[in-house]
């Protein structure tokens, strides 16, 4: 079973700095595998120029942009009963799933549904619903004419559509299945979901947004700080023979020296673990489950 799996960053942890500022020292850490956020101070995705810029950057440093971040706000509402916002919100993510297919991206990585934490009626929910699920069809054909591939995220729980069984719903709605999920670990772990949430995401899984937290605020800790049982949610990839990549989403807001060094430290923890399980020297299947209530 696969345990070396590809450990990339995400550069959300220096969304006010300018990418072009922050690839050096996530290469010199020994990342040469990232996932682009949006961040306007980061990268404009509506600037075709600082897009090629800064893909043309990655290529020189031998770097590869793995994947890249969706914009996400509560105005950019694909979900929303006012067809004119949704569409609105369409043109939005059309726009950056350009700028993704010119970074040269595997996988662009949405939220399904805004950032909002105003739950519906459960009439108006249907609809927001079955709304996400005709822009996703857009979305994701347009990524399939450039080559990518949209996966969805699983939010918050506090969020609309944060409960990991509308993820699944959305997924199996769509009118395609070259639409993928991208598991995040910090938020199925506060949504209490996490060990489930491998076996349900199965069939769909292609990437992980990996970090950590002490099962009360969304902190992006790095692996292995908070109080996510590593060792059994690898042995859970494992079982499920999961095959892609991990990237870490590591809070920012630090120095430059402290953010990268919390990256390793969360690396190394991964990739300790995986060893320990690839070498049989892992905790056996019946002990692999947790028990209710721990997250």
């Amino acid at each position: 079973m696969m345990t070396n799996w590809p450990i990339g960053l995400s550069t959300g942890c220096f969304y006010r700095t300018s990418l072009l500022d922050c690839l050096e020292p996530i290469r010199s850490s020994g990342f040469s595998m990232i996932e682009v956020v949006f961040s306007p101070a980061h990268l404009d995705y509506k600037n075709k120029d600082a897009v090629r810029m800064a893909a043309g950057r990655i290529r020189e440093m031998g770097m590869e942009a793995y994947s890249f971040h969706a914009p996400f706000a509560p105005e950019i509402d694909i979900s929303s009963p006012d067809e004119e916002r949704r569409a609105e919100a369409l043109k939005e993510i059309l726009v950056a799933v350009e700028a993704a297919a010119m970074l040269g991206v595997h996988y662009f990585v949405i939220h399904p549904g805004p950032e909002n934490a105003d739950i519906p009626s459960r009439e108006e929910r249907l609809i927001r619903i079955e709304n996400v699920v005709s822009v996703l069809n857009q979305v994701a054909t347009r990524c399939g004419e450039l080559g990518i591939r949209c996966v969805l995220e699983n939010k918050l729980p506090h969020l609309l559509f944060g409960n990991s069984n509308d993820i699944v719903w959305i997924l199996s709605a769509l009118e395609t299945t070259q639409v993928g999920a991208c598991l995040d670990t910090g938020h199925a772990f506060l949504a209490g979901d996490l060990y489930n949430l491998v076996y349900k995401l199965g069939p769909y899984l292609r990437m992980l947004h990996v970090h950590d937290n002490s099962g009360q605020f969304d902190e992006h800790m790095p692996p292995g700080d908070g109080r996510i049982d590593w060792r059994s949610f690898l042995g859970e990839l494992m079982q499920i023979e999961f095959q892609g990549a991990m990237i870490l989403e590591i809070a920012g807001g630090g120095a430059t020296e402290t953010i990268m060094a919390n990256a390793r430290r969360g690396r190394t923890a991964i990739r300790s673990l995986a060893r320990q399980l690839a070498m049989g020297h892992g905790i056996s299947q019946p002990e692999l489950r947790i028990k209710p209530g721990n997250g």
